[in-house]
Order: C-alpha cells, then sequence, then structure tokens
C-alpha cells in the first residue's frame, strides 16, 4: 500500500524501539488502508495525528506499550472489545498494544471506517447531539 506520509511522523516512530515501531507501521496502514483521504500530522508538539475532516486517531507510545487514540466520543460501537481505556471519556477512548500483542485488525479497521464516515457527517459532537 501506498500513501503520502509526513516524514515527522517517519521520525517518530523510527525513535522507537523495535516492537514499538512494528506496532506504529501495522495502525498507520490500517488508518490508511480505511479511507484513502486520510492525512497524518503531527500535534501536542510530536505526537503522530491521523486526520480527515476532524481528528480520526493518534499514536503515543509509552515505556510498556503503544495507545492508540481513537476521537469518537464514544459512540462507535466497540463488538469485539478492544478498547482498553477511557470508556467513560467523552472525546477519546483508547486501544493499548503492549509486545507481542497482536492488532485486531478487522475490528479496529472497522471503528476507524466508523469514526471517519461519522466525521464526514459532521463529526461525533454533532452527531451526538441528534441522538
Amino acid at each position: 500500500m501506498t500513501y503520502v506520509t509526513d516524514p515527522r511522523v517517519d521520525a517518530y516512530i523510527e525513535r522507537l524501539p523495535d516492537w514499538q515501531q512494528a506496532i506504529c507501521r501495522e495502525v498507520r496502514d490500517l488508518v490508511h488502508a480505511a479511507d484513502e483521504e486520510i492525512t497524518e500530522t503531527i500535534k501536542r508538539t510530536d505526537r503522530p495525528y491521523f486526520v480527515l475532516r476532524g481528528n480520526v486517531c493518534a499514536l503515543l507510545a509509552a515505556k510498556d506499550h503503544v495507545n492508540v487514540f481513537l476521537y469518537d466520543g464514544a459512540i462507535v460501537p466497540d463488538p469485539e472489545g478492544i478498547i482498553t481505556g477511557g470508556h467513560d471519556n467523552k472525546t477519546a477512548r483508547t486501544v493499548a498494544f503492549r509486545r507481542d500483542d497482536p492488532v485486531n485488525a478487522p475490528a479496529l479497521t472497522a471503528m476507524l471506517k466508523q469514526i471517519i464516515a461519522d466525521n464526514r457527517a459532521g463529526g461525533w459532537r454533532k452527531l451526538k447531539r441528534q441522538t
């Protein structure tokens, strides 16, 4: 798969240990595969963000895991239970991956596609007000 990368995101990933690089690259590929219009950037000084008409997700490597922040306002269903944190958060939830954790690509992709569809429909804030 080919997509336009941001060299600052490349630099962020390249600084990480090999196992975190692998997770970040796999998630990055899934995000771009979810929609060809996704763009990547850096926000909050050094955090990789993936955006399409608003934030879709962000990466944050911690000491023993990689967090994928899903910007969905907690309205995107999680039928496979991949969310590990932020269950009551109003703006984002987290999927944490530790060394050797598999990425549930179908579940994460489904959630990413729903977030993108919600962004195209005006964003989770607008959609939440309508319900």
